[in-house]
């Protein structure tokens, strides 16, 4: 009788040793499960923004500062907006950004007037990185258009798609787009096309 009630003593110590020696190894277990749920959710989460970069159309010259316009310029705008402009949910440009220029305005203005939008006017003082950080942090997953000048639309694709070269512009170049994707995960790619 002696060694049963030994024996019986023995045995719960044992179970309380091993289930402290488990407990790590269950702790371990339990981490890589939350671990592979959150790399999971983090994954379904990811998406793309993709923000459309160009110079405003051609401008008139002259004495005047704020110059409207050419007629060419005024095609070029119609051509932008037969390019982008299709109302199907399916990219399209949800939200457009314009500098307090009224070329810039004029050049958007057909596009927006196309898909029912209101363009956002920045201050065309306005940093090219911030402008960048804006229509990303605005447009996640979606699709926008930033419609600026000749010395700020190199400056804003270095800034979306993280690189360093990126080509000038010359004074008559109003034909350059950029279409820049800049995905959660990964590098950004960056499309340069002409209208």
């Amino acid at each position: 009788m002696n060694a049963q009630t030994e024996t019986a003593s023995v045995t719960p110590s044992l179970t309380r040793r091993r289930r402290t020696f488990l407990a790590p190894l269950w702790l371990l277990v339990w981490g890589g499960v939350l671990l592979l749920v959150a790399a999971f959710v983090y994954w379904n989460s990811a998406n793309t923004t993709t923000i459309v970069v160009l110079r405003h159309a051609e401008k008139q010259v002259g004495a005047i500062s704020d110059a409207p316009l050419t007629p060419p310029g005024e095609q070029r705008a119609e051509r932008l907006a037969q390019m982008f402009g299709d109302v199907e949910p399916l990219g399209r440009i949800r939200k457009i950004y314009v500098t307090n220029t009224r070329r810039t305005q004029q050049t958007a203005a057909a596009l927006a007037q196309r898909l029912g939008l209101t363009p956002d006017i920045l201050d065309a003082k306005t940093e090219p990185r911030d402008i960048a950080k804006l229509a990303l942090r605005e447009n996640r997953g979606g699709v926008a258009l930033v419609v600026g000048h000749s010395n700020t639309v190199p400056n804003i694709v270095k800034a979306l798609a993280g690189v360093e070269k990126v080509p000038g512009m010359t004074d008559d170049e109003f034909d350059t787009i950029y279409v820049v994707s800049v995905p959660t995960i990964g590098h950004a790619s960056v499309l340069r096309m002409k209208y």
